[in-house]
């Protein structure tokens, strides 16, 4: 087990039988247009309990639950679902919910989110080059006010337009989700993503969150992750860079402890206070948790 605590940034519920939740991405016979067949993970339910119960002997001392409900008619109901997990359990100490920027009701939605304490930012499929869409960034705008991190999708393809995002609002912190989600791992496309992930650093409100690696590297290891890892941090640095483990979903591909302990012995060359920070420091800090 990992000696530090743990905050994951990068957690999923969910719940198919309650009648004001909906999950495109679950349901039977659905296929993920990168992942393919995850039919090992759709599951009737995967809640905070089950969460708690998975992680408890990996020294997880706070969660963040992403957006998981799609399709869904108000995703606010999502995270009034939530925060009575939070009220009950203690997780998730934060949420990302989905709010559609590009919408006329965008700052409605957002002020029926904010009522809940745990509300700490958003999670929005905007669909094509959404970051450089003006009716998407008057949405965006609304973050500011309520400090909100909008927590992105991405690949090295768009990295250039959520660079430009993040210079014309300098005043939201943005997280790069799933280390940017690089879906190849060959030499030449490391090397792509290498360079643009550079070039997305520049731009100093964005922030990495290294999570997710097993859905582009199913069989991995800690060597095989290690580079992916380690570029992150080198190039974003210490302090802006923090873990997450994509749960339920990297479960396809390896066990929770698994992964939080590759992390720690990626990072065991580090200074104790740089690992606190990769582990747990940051994420409170950005998150305010």
């Amino acid at each position: 087990m990992a000696e530090l605590p743990f905050v994951d940034t990068h957690v999923h519920f969910s719940d198919l039988q309650d009648p004001n939740l909906h999950y495109s991405w679950l349901q039977p016979g659905w296929k993920h247009p990168f992942l393919g067949d995850i039919e090992a993970i759709q599951a009737q339910r995967y809640w905070a309990d089950e969460y708690v119960a998975e992680t408890r002997f990996t020294n997880v001392s706070k969660s963040i639950h992403v957006q998981a409900a799609l399709g869904i008619a108000d995703p606010v109901e999502e995270t009034r679902w939530l925060q009575a997990f939070a009220d009950r359990l203690g997780h998730p100490h934060g949420i990302v919910a989905e709010c559609h920027l590009a919408q006329p009701d965008a700052a409605s939605v957002l002020e029926r989110h904010m009522q809940y304490p745990n509300m700490r930012g958003v999670r929005d499929f905007g669909a094509g080059d959404y970051p450089r869409d003006p009716a998407w960034r008057a949405g965006y705008a609304l973050l500011e006010q309520y400090d909100l991190v909008p927590c992105l999708d991405s690949s090295p393809e768009t990295y250039p337009s959520i660079k430009d995002l993040a210079l014309a609002f300098p005043g939201i912190t943005i997280s790069l989700d799933h280390a940017g989600f690089p879906r190849q791992r060959d030499a030449a496309y490391f090397a792509m993503w290498k360079q643009a992930l550079a070039d997305l650093a520049e731009a100093p409100n964005v922030v990495i969150k290294i999570s997710g690696l097993g859905m582009g590297d199913n069989r991995w290891t800690v060597d095989s992750i290690r580079p992916w890892v380690l570029t992150c941090i080198e190039t974003f640095g210490v302090e802006r860079s923090f873990f997450g483990t994509n749960w339920p979903v990297d479960r396809m591909y390896s066990s929770y402890p698994d992964v939080v302990n590759a992390y720690a012995a990626i990072i065991s060359g580090f200074s104790r206070d740089e690992q606190v920070a990769l582990f747990s420091g940051n994420a409170e800090r950005i998150f305010r948790i």
